[in-house]
């Protein structure tokens, strides 16, 4: 299907990066968004009218109330599906073009009634794989957030005691992950974020790199901290992790710490327009291996370097390009994350967010990264 047909999502900005992408507007419940010959048209609830009329970048706002009772002036009130179909047959709409999520019952209704619908390969608005000017910074509007929540987990760390078998105290109690995860979430609301599944974990548990953490914080051990709060006015994300210790690292801990320090470097210095990304990513893993963190599977657990080098980053936390599958590009906004989990040793991971310039990287996130606390 041409992309210049028409365009239709039926979602919320929560749930739809597309939806936010091409509205500008915040919504929390299902609406219906039709892109037709360029024009641009949003239906709402009457809850929405007036704020989506100030906020939403469209060409039309059309009331649901109104158009219900133009599809059905007496009798009760349609369903939102038959809202949706009504919609689109008072616009003429036969066929449209629709991001690959869209609700698969709507669909299969509006096929029922003669609507063909066709799936979006790859990005709905591919044009949301390079940033704007003002896109940026937006992006780095989300960091600057990002920054607030890791500060005040490093200060919470830095001011905890150490105690009796290295437990880590702090406002008289046991610091553990859940605390320290509701400080840093905490201090990230107040600087006008919305937190989601923050991490922390030490020991053993980082060598899950998606493990978020639980229980009792150690001294001298490797802690990940993972942030990627969602700025609540533009809905761009940020992403920022560190890995340090509260306390003495031994010789084994800071070696692995720099060890992916140094293939972060690498990314970086590696990184520019033409440059394929996969190859980069075999680079880094043969880096580690080098130095003696082969990545394998070790009594049915993988160790070593597992993951991406990094993401693409914007109105969704992971989105188009990924690290390994693109040639970068002017524009483009990646996470650069390398790390190495070794049970027993412990998880270091750095991650910082980059975008794309001319001639390398321009760096979005600048906070230290300190190994001891």
């Amino acid at each position: 299907m041409s992309r210049n047909a028409a365009r239709l999502i039926v979602a919320s900005s929560e749930t739809s990066a597309d939806l936010r992408y091409a509205t500008q507007f915040s919504v929390s419940d299902p609406v219906i968004f039709l892109e037709q010959n360029g024009r641009r048209s949003l239906v709402l609830s009457d809850l929405e009218i007036d704020r989506g009329k100030r906020e939403a970048r469209v060409d039309e706002i059309v009331p649901l109330s109104d158009l219900n009772r133009k599809l059905r002036p007496s009798g009760p009130e349609p369903s939102f599906a038959e809202s949706v179909f009504g919609f689109l047959a008072l616009r003429r709409v036969k066929k449209a073009l629709v991001p690959e999520d869209f609700p698969l019952g709507l669909a299969q209704n509006l096929a029922a009634s003669g609507i063909a619908l066709t799936p979006c390969e790859g990005l709905f608005y591919p044009e949301r794989e390079t940033k704007s000017a003002a896109e940026l910074k937006l992006v780095k509007r989300a960091q600057q957030i990002t920054d607030a929540g890791m500060t005040r987990g490093l200060e919470v760390l830095r001011s905890s005691i150490i105690g009796p078998a290295a437990r880590l105290l702090w406002a008289g109690k046991t610091l553990t992950s859940e605390i320290l995860r509701a400080e840093i979430d905490s201090a990230i609301l107040r600087a006008g974020g919305l937190p989601a599944n923050t991490i922390v974990a030490g020991g053993n548990q980082a060598c899950d790199p998606h493990e978020r953490g639980s229980g009792p914080l150690k001294a001298h051990s490797l802690i990940i901290l993972d942030i990627f709060p969602r700025d609540a006015k533009s809905g761009y994300f940020g992403d920022l992790t560190r890995t340090v210790v509260r306390g003495r690292a031994s010789d084994a801990q800071r070696q692995l710490w720099q060890t992916v320090l140094d293939g972060q470097k690498l990314a970086l210095q590696k990184m520019k327009p033409g440059v394929p990304g996969a190859p980069l990513h075999d680079e880094i893993k043969d880096l580690f291996t080098q130095r003696g963190y082969p990545t394998e599977l070790r009594d049915g657990r993988w160790s070593g370097f597992f993951h991406g080098t990094g993401h693409g980053l914007g109105l969704d936390l992971h989105e188009i390009p990924r690290f390994s599958r693109t040639t970068f590009q002017p524009g483009q906004v990646l996470t650069v994350e390398p790390g190495l989990y070794y049970y027993g040793l412990g998880g270091v991971r750095h991650e910082d967010v980059v975008t794309i310039t001319a001639t390398g990287v321009r760096l979005l996130s600048t906070h230290p990264k300190p190994l001891e606390l």
